[in-house]
């Protein structure tokens, strides 16, 4: 018997399969890509930093990690993130610059087509 390859974990799982057929129902390459990323090893997945968002964006900016979003660092002005999971001071700093934190599966149903949605990995 072939042991199953990928996640285990249910949610992750369920979340692969909408985002693949986001990519198929709309078009979209980004969701077929976040999910390769997201479908990695635990050990492999990405961990990013607030202070690399506020690098790496602009005001309203929408950006989506495939991972995890850590605490460290500033960030400046008001963005949209949407991740697998998020620190606690990350969550905070977010939300105190005016931005949002919100799930993958949320910004899949906010922007179908995956326009102006950055990843940051």
């Amino acid at each position: 018997m072939v042991k199953k390859a990928g996640p285990t974990n249910p949610v992750i799982r369920v979340l692969l399969r909408n985002l693949r057929k986001a990519s198929k129902t709309w078009g979209a390459p980004i969701w077929k890509t976040v999910a390769e990323l997201i479908e990695k090893p635990k050990r492999q997945r990405i961990h990013v930093n607030i202070s690399r968002v506020n690098r790496y964006t602009e005001k309203d900016d929408v950006v989506i990690v495939p991972g995890k979003v850590l605490g460290a660092g500033k960030i400046d002005h008001p963005v949209t993130v949407a991740a697998l999971s998020f620190s606690k001071t990350a969550r905070e700093k977010i939300m105190s610059a005016g931005g949002q934190c919100i799930s993958i599966n949320q910004i899949v149903k906010i922007r179908p087509s995956g326009s102006n949605v950055k990843i940051i990995g």
